[in-house]
């Protein structure tokens, strides 16, 4: 009985040890890891390896999705770049040098000067004007999305770049293999026919095998005629209509682009285009002079296992730690870093007006409750949260003062940060910012505000519940 027992423990201390050696970079994640190894001893590490050896692998995927160096040259000469804090129009960058230097380094992506949004504040408002835009399309439709429905809005979608296809429009579509794991191959048929094409990046079987689980595309891009693009929050689906029984109207945000920034979306989906299908298409169609007359700066920064950093991270902390007056944020899913958090804090203790909407009805109980897990002690430092009552709020988005927002596909939340393929639009012109700002604002009078002292009167097993949520929100 003793030499199994001494067994036992060297195994477990083996494990224990491999998972801290191979998770020295993320202390939460491996304590997550440590916290379901030691309730589930054996089971919980074949669970590791299988999902979760991300740096192992990490340089591997990197090496198979590296940027493209002639595709980014030509980026950098067709884009009208903008080079000195000073450029930036409204004046306010022009003390801000530093951060304007961490933006180009850490965001590995140029900002550029020419360009044109549109805020989108509804699934409707953003099918009409992406359907508008397949429809016009003339050389080619790239679209990328996390979820992907075989549903009323699915088809439609469908049908419209069949009919592209059939014109002799290059179309082509990548789908998450677990965000869209419900969709079959029998919805691309006539797709196929058509002569479009269709990824799926990591499938669910292939990558449980090859250890690529937690790279999961949770991007939402289209990009059309290399001169029109959309990123933000709004999947394939109904329930971006509000026809969620449970969920009911859908708020999110989504972005029109036209300019600059639409090569960067580009770079961000030929990538996984290549990533998913070991093809490298080429077209000089896809990066065409775009003529745009706007003057908007804009900078497209991507994040995933196939970048050199975690550069959306790096760049919201840089964003964060900025702040002089405010900082606005509207996420679904707040898992914050150990960085985010303690950049917030001293912003709120320094007097900097923080604000943060989050779900009152959740879509994912897990995530919400580790959510909430951080809300006493962040209202504690004069941080302030309002939960949105109208239905479920999905955006992603962060303005700080006049200066700078937010807008994209990450939420904010580790997964986001440090394992999903993510592209955020950063963008810098006051008139994008105020329309953001308004947005906040109403999403505000939808919204009731949380006062510590009844938050803190949720019951015992609430509490125990959040707690435990959080120790496992690493892996959510």
């Amino acid at each position: 009985m003793t030499t199994w027992l001494l067994l036992a423990l060297f195994i477990f201390i083996f494990q224990s040890g491999t998972i801290l050696v191979l998770e020295y970079r993320r202390p939460a994640n491996a304590m997550a890891w440590l916290f379901i190894l030691f309730l589930f001893p054996i089971v919980g590490f074949v669970l590791y390896y299988f999902l979760a050896r991300e740096y192992v692998r990490r340089r591997r995927v990197r090496r198979r999705g590296g940027l493209d160096e002639q595709r980014r040259g030509e980026i950098l000469t067709k884009s009208h770049l903008i080079n000195e804090p000073g450029d930036i129009p409204g004046g306010g960058f022009a003390d801000e040098a530093r951060l304007f230097r961490t933006l180009r380094k850490a965001g590995a992506s140029p900002i550029t000067g020419c360009n044109k949004s549109r805020v989108l504040t509804n699934g409707q408002m953003t099918y009409d004007a992406m359907m508008e835009a397949i429809r016009g399309a003339k050389h080619h439709i790239h679209f990328a999305t996390y979820i992907y429905r075989d549903d009323e809005i699915g088809r439609m979608f469908r049908d419209a770049m069949i009919e592209k296809a059939k014109e002799g429009v290059q179309v082509r579509l990548i789908y998450d293999g677990i965000g869209s794991v419900s969709l079959s191959k029998s919805f691309f048929a006539a797709f196929e026919a058509a002569g479009a094409e269709y990824a799926c990046f990591f499938p669910l079987r292939p990558a449980f095998m090859k250890k690529r689980m937690n790279y999961r595309n949770h991007r939402k891009i289209l990009v059309v005629d290399g001169t029109k693009g959309f990123v933000g929050g709004i999947n394939v689906g109904e329930e971006y209509l509000g026809r969620h029984k449970k969920l009911g109207f859908w708020r999110d945000t989504h972005l029109e682009l036209e300019g600059d920034a639409v090569y960067g979306l580009q770079e961000v989906f030929l990538k996984d285009w290549e990533l998913a299908t070991k093809q490298r298409p080429s077209d000089p169609g896809f990066l065409p002079e775009h003529g745009c007359s706007g003057g908007e700066v804009v900078q497209i920064v991507a994040g995933g296992p196939n970048r050199r950093a975690d550069a959306i991270h790096e760049t919201l902390f840089a964003i964060l730690a900025t702040a002089k007056r405010r900082i606005w944020i509207t996420t679904p899913y707040f898992i914050p870093s150990a960085g985010v958090v303690m950049a917030l804090k001293t912003a709120a203790l320094s007097g900097v007006d923080v604000r943060m909407i989050v779900p009152l009805i959740p879509d994912t109980k897990l995530v919400h409750a580790a959510t909430m897990s951080y809300v006493d002690e962040m209202m504690s430092c004069g941080i302030r949260f309002w939960q949105y009552e109208r239905g479920f709020i999905h955006a992603k988005v962060v303005i700080v003062d006049e200066l700078i927002a937010s807008v994209g596909t990450a939420n904010m939340d580790l997964r986001s940060f440090f394992s999903n393929f993510e592209t955020n639009a950063y963008l810098f012109h006051p008139d994008a910012i105020a329309a953001l700002e308004r947005d906040f604002l109403q999403d505000l009078k939808d919204s009731r505000e949380l006062e510590l002292s009844s938050f803190r009167k949720r019951s015992g097993g609430r509490k125990a519940a959040e707690a435990l949520c959080r120790m496992l929100s690493p892996l959510l």
